[in-house]
């Protein structure tokens, strides 16, 4: 711990240890005459932490802290999510857009436990995490004055790692390996280098929770999840905490190819960027959501939900978790999900994931009705008067159309006419 100094500014940093943090560090203390203490926070980045602390310190940092948030990330938002079936543009399952609100709070809250009254983050200007860093501090400690090193100084990759050497600084990336990872409980992403060109393949080097597809098991495999009020609880009947939850269906999905994501993305800055995502158990569970949603809610609530579930999705993508909206539309996810208990089989093989079974108490799909065997109760006669008036509002606009435009035509005289009046 670098000894303090009173008559200087106290910075706190949202300190990953990748490369925009690790320059972040000795910058703000030449920029801003700051001493900073860098905070990390766990939202499940295993292996991204390893050494982080002791690299912050020895590239400046007054202190540095580590706090576990990871059972906070499942309840408050991850859960949550998933009880909104959260997919930005239907593809990409917000892993890191939800764990931005959170890592936003607990640096706002150890700010002002510190008594500091500046916060800084990594974040670039052309980048979604800036809307979501700054919109959440704003919201949450209005008080706080935020520092974007590589905003400010307009920095990218190869100037970051110029600055990194020139000052002796510990960082992983190289101008060989420019790849960004950021990575939590929900999901892996990447980005830079090769991969920003959307015609080149992802290379298998940036893959990690999927390995390579030689590697994938040839068989397919099932597992069954059980659900209480819109939550996973069990794997294959073993009652698991929610982190070692998600933790297992990333392995197990994982294992299977499940969850690679190659996407073009609007970004809330208004560009458009090559996304790459790796979330196998978030894929996998949004699936076997869905598929119980479907067996014990009504059509009308399903369609209407699905709506809510876009516009949430959208909410958390732009950096507006803490909004009213976001909540509001949360309150109602939440009462939709009481009947939403039961179990889902799920199918994992060469890369995909299906939900092949599904069975609850609430299932809506009556067999006495469905069944096309013996035994069907279902007044199959009753269907006749149904179809009449179900159709009767389209028979009747068809009538009204058909005699009003040949009344019209009728009263029209014929183009050749018109045309060989003198």
């Amino acid at each position: 711990m670098t000894t303090s100094n009173p008559s200087r500014r106290h910075v706190v940093l949202a300190y990953s240890g990748g490369l925009d943090t690790s320059i972040a560090i000795p910058w703000i203390g030449e920029h801003h005459d700051a001493e900073v203490t860098a905070l990390s926070i766990d939202v499940g980045q295993e292996g991204e932490l390893t050494g982080a602390l002791d690299r912050a310190r020895r590239n400046g940092a007054r202190d540095a802290r580590l706090v576990d948030a990871k059972a906070a990330f499942v309840r408050e938002f991850l859960w949550p999510a998933l009880q909104a079936n959260a997919l930005y543009e239907g593809v990409y399952p917000l892993s890191t857009a939800l764990a931005r609100p959170l890592i936003a709070r607990t640096l706002a809250s150890v700010a002002l436990e510190l008594g500091a009254d500046t916060v800084a983050h990594g974040c670039t200007g052309k980048g979604n995490d800036q809307v979501r860093f700054d919109v959440a501090i704003h919201t949450l400690a209005p008080s706080l004055t935020i520092i974007a090193p590589v905003r400010e100084w307009n920095m990218n990759r190869d100037d970051e790692i110029r600055y990194a050497r020139d000052h002796h600084l510990e960082i992983r990336a190289t101008v060989e390996s420019p790849y960004s990872v950021d990575e939590n409980l929900w999901g892996r992403s990447v980005e830079g280098g090769r991969l920003e060109d959307p015609n080149r393949p992802a290379p298998e080097e940036v893959f990690d929770w999927t390995g390579h597809p030689e590697t994938w098991p040839k068989e397919a495999e099932t597992l069954v999840v059980d659900f209480e009020r819109g939550l996973p609880t069990r794997i294959d009947g073993r009652a698991l905490d929610p982190v070692d939850l998600v933790r297992e269906m990333n392995r197990r999905a994982g294992a299977h190819g499940v969850g690679r994501i190659d996407h073009v993305e609007d970004r809330v800055v208004g560009i458009k960027s090559r996304e790459t995502y790796e979330c196998p158990g978030a894929i996998a569970l949004l699936e076997a959501h869905r598929s119980l949603e479907s067996l014990v809610l009504p059509r009308d609530l399903l369609q209407f939900k699905a709506g809510v579930d876009r516009r949430f999705s959208d909410l958390v993508y732009e950096g507006l978790w803490f909004s009213p909206l976001r909540e509001a539309l949360g309150a109602f996810v939440v009462s939709t999900q009481e009947v939403v208990t039961g179990s889902v089989t799920l199918r994992l093989h060469q890369g995909s994931v299906r939900a092949v079974g599904r069975t609850s108490e609430y299932s809506l799909l009556a067999p006495e009705l469905a069944t096309f065997g013996a035994g069907s109760r279902f007044p199959q006669e009753l269907a006749v008067g149904f179809i009449h008036l179900y159709g009767l509002p389209n028979q009747l606009a068809h009538a009204r159309r058909t005699a009003a435009r040949a009344s019209t035509e009728a009263e029209t005289p014929a183009a050749g006419a018109l045309l060989n009046r003198p």
